[in-house]
């Protein structure tokens, strides 16, 4: 349960977010850049704290995958590696990641199609690579809500489907409450089961038949979207006037 002000100091970015995430929801969140997606996911996460409200999170583990521009290790860490530091947060004080927590790791990169890429460096790898060794990293703290962040950024078309499949595959077959941030509406309207609109000053959310209207997502994005469903896929364009 969701009741929050979010914003900066004294700046609130908005007022009156109010939804329920319920068990294997599936959540496109998205909006123009500056109108409080990141501020959202920060207060979610709880890097940021909520001006006001709380988060009722119930003992829910969260699984983050940032942006992968912002990963960036210096030194020449294995995909193994990278992967292996999602267990450390869990790890008692001092202890040394154990035998079991390396078979999860193994198990995490079988479950993205990267099993045999554990000893490659992760430097050298491709963005789409790159980005399902970052989710194996977030499945194995073994969270109930994964979190991506712009998942898709910046990949070519094959890598980006085969990315989109590998996320609605992990939220069907394990149960994953699953929230998808992305600036591509088209994505998300043929992923997601439901949609959050954040725009400046105001916040909508419910299932995306409700919201992906042309008069919505019009307003949202300050432009003229054309909204079509061909044999069963939503096709988003802008006109201009």
């Amino acid at each position: 349960m969701i009741d929050v002000t979010t914003g900066y100091g004294n700046r609130i970015i908005h007022s009156g977010i109010s939804l329920t995430i319920e068990k294997n929801d599936f959540i496109g969140i998205v909006g123009p850049n500056g109108s409080g997606k990141t501020t959202f996911l920060k207060t979610l996460l709880g890097t940021l704290k909520p001006l006001s409200g709380k988060i009722e999170k119930q003992n829910l583990l969260f699984g983050y995958v940032p942006q992968r521009d912002t990963v960036q290790p210096v030194l020449p860490y294995t995909v193994k590696d990278v992967v292996l530091m999602g267990r450390y947060p869990s790890l008692p004080l001092l202890k040394l990641p154990s035998a079991q927590d390396r078979e999860v790791v193994l198990e995490c990169l079988d479950r993205v199609g990267i099993a045999d890429l554990e000893g490659a460096v992760y430097k050298s790898l491709s963005g789409g690579q790159r980005q399902r060794t970052l989710i194996a990293r977030a499945l194995v703290s073994k969270p109930q809500v994964l979190i991506l962040d712009e998942p898709t950024n910046g990949m070519d078309t094959p890598s980006h489907h085969a990315l989109l499949n590998l996320i609605a595959d992990l939220q069907e077959k394990n149960q994953l409450t699953v929230l998808l941030v992305s600036h591509l509406l088209g994505d998300v309207a043929n992923l997601v089961k439901k949609l959050m609109l954040f725009e400046k000053g105001s916040f909508q959310v419910g299932p995306i038949e409700d919201l992906l209207s042309e008069e919505k997502l019009g307003k949202t994005y300050s432009a003229n979207i054309i909204v079509k469903k061909i044999d069963g896929n939503y096709l988003i364009t802008s006109r201009h006037e």
